[in-house]
């Protein structure tokens, strides 16, 4: 498959608050199907906010990447270092650039970047409703082995399959 993107990752503050900029407004764009408005603003400022960014990467050792196609940054994906699997924490892309096949290019990045920090294997969770994604992810081979149901706090509740993808 010919690159079609250039994903790097985020070194500065002004990256990171361009991929929290891009998250709410993919977050606000693809889940009203699945969740309310309000649900969706508490996520996005709890897990995607340039400030939620920071916490993570400092205490749970995430890594935030921008993915541009062109000039436009379209997408980012965001991985977690854990003991002895990778977790792909956030791989969106905003709606514009769906159905081209990019996640699919992000995904192969992600699968590089395990390969090169001796991961054997990358997990995900994914809400049980989001059947496209579902789909998608299982497509590419990763495997059901598990669910989740976290509370996140306010009353909200995240009700997730756990998928891993075995390199």
């Amino acid at each position: 498959m010919e690159k079609q993107l250039m994903i790097q990752p985020c070194v500065n503050d002004t990256q990171k608050q361009q991929v929290a900029k891009i998250a709410d407004e993919i977050w606000h764009e693809y889940f009203p199907f699945l969740l309310n408005t309000e649900q969706i603003d508490y996520m996005v400022e709890k897990f995607c906010s340039f400030e939620a960014m920071i916490d993570l990467e400092k205490h749970h050792y995430y890594h935030y990447f921008m993915v541009h196609k062109g000039e436009e940054l379209i997408g980012y994906l965001a991985l977690a270092h854990e003991e002895t699997q990778l977790f792909l924490s956030k791989i969106y892309l905003k709606k514009s650039a769906r159905g081209h096949h990019y996640a699919s290019e992000m995904f192969e990045y992600v699968k590089d970047h395990a390969r090169k920090y001796q991961y054997d294997s990358i997990y995900l969770t994914c809400n049980k409703h989001n059947t496209h994604s579902l789909d998608v992810y299982q497509s590419w081979g990763f495997v059901k082995t598990d669910e989740v149901v976290t509370d996140i706090g306010q009353g909200y509740v995240m009700d997730d399959y756990i998928l891993e993808y075995t390199l």
